[in-house]
């Protein structure tokens, strides 16, 4: 960092700071004047002793910790809005929780739930308003040609082309294109045809960076064919002190999403599925566990009530327990009332030809195997609902991909199916909610990898509203 850039981001920090401060002293306001015990003066002076202020300003250490870890220092010229105010949410959460705990360690009285509480909508208000001021007004400052970044970019394939139209159309994030860097080849031709200019071939890009202002230098070439050209860039750009960017979709694995980690001093790029990663994930198994726990206590009479039925009507166990492939391919054994003859596993050669569903999976509409009380516990759901104890042992979710058994696993026959096997399966999913086994086998993976990109805690609790109906009119069942 040069010491052109370190004032304005340790004043940026003390901004932040002040911020939280001031935030402290509405909450504390908002809440003296809700509970009206006291006069707010009176209120202070209670709370001004040296160890309280010791106290306070330890506390403040611990919020500027936390929001350098989620990133809130960072340069955000090239994120959006939308992403800057989630890590905001994000690191006032922690900090919150630090200070709930905080609390809770030092006895101190005011930090109360009601007091945390307003503390954290006050801040979160103040924090973001100031970085939407601060961004309005750094793209104003840009649209007038000052706080500008100079970029040159390497390779001349269409994906550069597309990403130097875009920022240089977005203004607001304040880069000027300086050109490209690239040796005469094939695609060269489509190149010239665009309003876009040739800085340098790679020869001449040292004396380039010599003698021109270059912030930063982004990279767009094809990491197998030009990994030399990519090494020599990189050292450039180390001996110049430039920022070196290159598109982390290098493999063209962009439906994941990637992060940095540091490991024994080298840095590395993990590409994952969102589903399963993070706070949000927390959140959804601490949700899951706590629903899962609470059903099984209130659905316990029905459970009952099936059991006896199934003992009464059919020779064989009440749980039918069957192998299934789950997280990462791990197999567990799930639980589910038993709605067949007890032997029905060895029958599915013998019935193999009435198959009808597409793809590996096994289903028959009117299959002989199911017993009278079977056929209602299918209709009604009510076989699945053993698999909360699925749940509560980590080997599912309540929403999530169908959880399949070995023997439909064995029969897929694309790579790119598999890729539902990377999150924790789940009792209900969106297959569950558009028709179940009135759909194809494509259309099932396909939704299940549609579920996988879009993954949010709010799709996850549509889904489960939307599976109460679909449950109640056994739309699809089989």
């Amino acid at each position: 960092m040069t010491d052109r850039h370190r004032l304005p981001l340790g004043l940026f920090k003390l901004i932040d700071i002040m911020l939280v401060v001031i935030s402290y002293g509405l909450a504390t306001i908002l809440i003296v004047r809700a509970q009206n015990k006291t006069a707010l003066s009176e209120f202070l002076s209670l709370r001004l002793k040296v160890s309280n202020l010791l106290l306070f300003l330890l506390a403040l250490l611990i919020c500027h910790f936390i929001f350098s870890v989620f990133g809130l220092y960072m340069s955000r010229r090239m994120s959006n809005q939308k992403a800057e105010m989630a890590d905001i949410f994000k690191a006032m959460t922690v900090a919150i929780i630090c200070f709930l705990l905080f609390g809770w360690i030092f006895s101190i009285q005011m930090i109360t739930k009601t007091f945390l509480a307003c503390f954290w909508v006050v801040s979160l208000a103040v924090l973001c308003g100031s970085r939407l001021v601060l961004r309005a007004a750094l793209a104003r400052v840009r649209m007038h040609g000052r706080n500008l970044r100079y970029m040159l970019i390497l390779g001349t394939n269409p994906r550069a082309v597309e990403f130097a139209r875009r920022i240089t159309t977005d203004k607001e994030r304040g880069y000027r294109l300086l050109g490209f860097v690239d040796d005469d080849w094939p695609g060269m031709e489509e190149f010239r045809k665009t309003e876009f200019q040739l800085a340098s071939s790679y020869a001449g890009l040292n004396d380039f960076l010599r003698s021109n202002v270059v912030d930063e230098v982004t990279i767009f070439l094809p990491l197998g064919s030009f990994y030399a050209h990519c090494l020599s860039v990189a050292d450039l750009c180390r001996q110049h002190g430039i920022i070196m960017r290159f598109n982390s979709d290098v493999f063209g694995i962009k439906a994941l999403q990637s992060r940095a980690e540091e490991f024994g001093g080298d840095q590395f790029i993990a590409t994952f599925t969102p589903v399963g990663e993070g706070w949000p994930a927390i959140f959804k198994r601490a949700f899951d566990v706590t629903v899962s726990a609470l059903l099984l206590i209130l659905l316990s009479p029905i459970l009952i009530a099936a059991a006896i039925a199934i003992k009464l009507t059919s020779p064989g166990p009440i749980f039918f327990l069957q192998e299934r492939v789950g997280l990462n391919k791990r197999k567990f054994k799930i639980f589910k009332l038993r709605t067949m003859v007890h032997n029905a596993e060895r029958l599915i050669a013998a019935l193999e030809k009435y198959n009808e569903a597409s793809g590996p999976v096994f289903k028959i509409k009117d299959d002989p195997r199911i017993t009278p009380i079977g056929k209602f516990l299918r209709r009604s759901s009510i076989d699945e609902l053993p698999q909360l104890l699925n749940v509560l042992k980590g080997d599912m979710s309540l929403v999530g991909p169908r959880p399949l058994p070995v023997r439909d696993y064995k029969g897929f026959n694309e790579d790119w199916q598999r890729r539902r096997f990377s999150v924790r399966p789940g009792i209900t999913c969106l297959w569950q909610v558009n028709g179940r086994s009135a759909i194809s086998f494509d259309q099932w993976m396909l939704l299940d990898l549609q579920y996988m990109d879009e993954w949010s805690l709010w799709l996850d609790f549509k889904i489960l509203v939307k599976t109460v109906p679909a449950v109640f009119r056994g739309a699809g069942a089989a």
